[in-house]
């Protein structure tokens, strides 16, 4: 009966609009307030307080500086260049250069609403300016946003790391392949949808161009090389190669590049602090709730109703996904994350499922959970930029959400997609 109450009340939250971390919050202080619990209240300051003190948590807000500083510094304008001389002449011309210059921005920054609205802006830009449909520019930013938290560095696989101790450079190596396939599936369907609309494409860029655009973005294509080589090389930890990701977008955009002066950065560091809080909020809302339920021992009550629903390792992770999938709809992916890992790890390990791989899967689930009403922020980023409606961009986004859906079901049941990486540099057990 509790159970039920916890998740109507949460669910009911959510439909009225509260925001997500708000609605977390009362619903586990209206449901310790209903069953009689109410002196447990005292913990909740102390409560939010531990869920945001781990130390890999450090790495999130520089890692955010950095996507900022690369949006701000004329580091995006270089990116875009570089990838429309290098796919600019396939069919759906901008469409392709969307998708690819968002994996290499992926690996800079690691937030997906970085990649929607800085580098998103300039994508759609071009696009419509070049007679594409503005709809299915912003369906493509949204959509190709979603690659940044996969590829590494990752803010998600930071979350997921801190929370299980599962090493973080082994989940950034482990999203490489799914991030390529991400990206693969979109082009696929922008190669389709473009053909069919007829929608142009450039002319092939010369050498030259090719050239002189690589050598442009050269420092920024740098950046996830110095992350993962100082990573795996031992010589910083992944919160330490955030703050060195930080510096070295600060000096590309200050000295080298000087697309920003002294006077920009208490702006851009105001808008780092401004997101890094509404994450850390979010985090911490979700550890008081995630703490009410394993008080009231819900994540044994899943175990027990799963474990003898089946014994396959397979149907295990095909209704763990169909359940993160679904929370996704509702709830923002940090949150899904802070709440469901106790849950679900205790199922993890019993089923010899690789913690690695499932915080893949998670992430990928939590992407979808982006493009999709009623909470997907990404959807509402780009729907807010674009000033097309969420109705027309969730229309518009369905092919390419079955091409990343497609991407996680093949994570999730072919486990060396994801694990062939941490296992070959860096020695990851079978």
């Amino acid at each position: 009966m509790t159970t039920l109450i916890i998740f109507v009340g949460l669910v009911g939250f959510i439909l009225l609009g509260v925001p997500i971390a708000v609605a977390m919050g009362l619903t586990a202080v209206l449901a310790f307030i209903f069953m009689g619990e109410a002196h447990v209240l005292t913990m909740v300051a102390q409560r939010m307080y531990s869920s945001t003190t781990a130390f890999t948590l450090l790495a999130i807000p520089f890692f955010i500086l950095a996507g900022n500083l690369m949006n701000t510094g004329g580091i995006t304008h270089r990116v875009f260049r570089f990838a429309k001389a290098l796919v600019g002449h396939i069919w759906g011309g901008l469409g392709q250069v969307n998708v690819v210059a968002s994996m290499i921005f992926s690996g800079m920054s690691g937030s997906a609403v970085a990649d929607a609205a800085g580098l998103g802006l300039i994508e759609m830009k071009a696009m419509v300016d070049s007679g594409y449909e503005r709809k299915f520019s912003a369906a493509i930013t949204a959509a190709s946003s979603t690659i940044g938290p996969v590829v590494p560095p990752s803010i998600p696989f930071v979350i997921y790391g801190s929370l299980t101790g599962v090493s973080v450079g082994k989940l950034f190596l482990a999203g490489f392949i799914p991030g390529a396939l991400m990206g693969i599936a979109l082009m696929i369907g922008v190669f389709i949808i473009s053909r069919f609309r007829r929608y142009p494409k450039e002319n092939r860029a010369s050498l030259g161009e090719l050239l002189t655009s690589a050598k442009e973005a050269a420092l920024p294509l740098g950046t996830p090389v110095i992350i993962i080589g100082g990573i795996l090389g031992g010589m910083f930890t992944p919160t330490e190669a955030a703050v060195v990701a930080s510096l070295y977008a600060l000096f590309l955009g200050l000295v080298v590049y000087k697309g920003f002066t002294l006077k920009d950065l208490p702006t851009i560091f105001w808008e780092t602090i401004v997101y890094t809080i509404r994450v850390m909020f979010i985090i911490s809302a979700a550890g008081f709730f995630g703490w009410l339920l394993i008080r009231q021992k819900i994540p044994e009550q899943v175990i027990t109703g799963l474990t003898a629903f089946t014994t396959s390792q397979f149907t295990l992770l095909a209704m763990i996904t169909a359940i993160l999938l679904i929370l996704g709809c509702f709830i923002e992916g940090i949150a899904v994350f802070v709440i469901t890992i106790p849950v679900f790890m205790p199922l993890i390990a019993r089923f010899g499922i690789d913690e690695v791989q499932f915080g893949v899967i998670m992430t990928l689930a939590s992407m979808l959970g982006l493009l999709t009403p009623p909470v997907g922020m990404s959807l509402y980023s780009v729907s807010s930029i674009s000033q097309v409606s969420i109705g027309t961009l969730s229309r518009e986004l369905l092919p390419y959400i079955l091409g990343i859906f497609a991407v996680l079901l093949a994570v999730t049941f072919i486990p060396w997609i994801s694990l062939i990486l941490p296992r070959l540099l860096m020695g990851h057990g079978m």
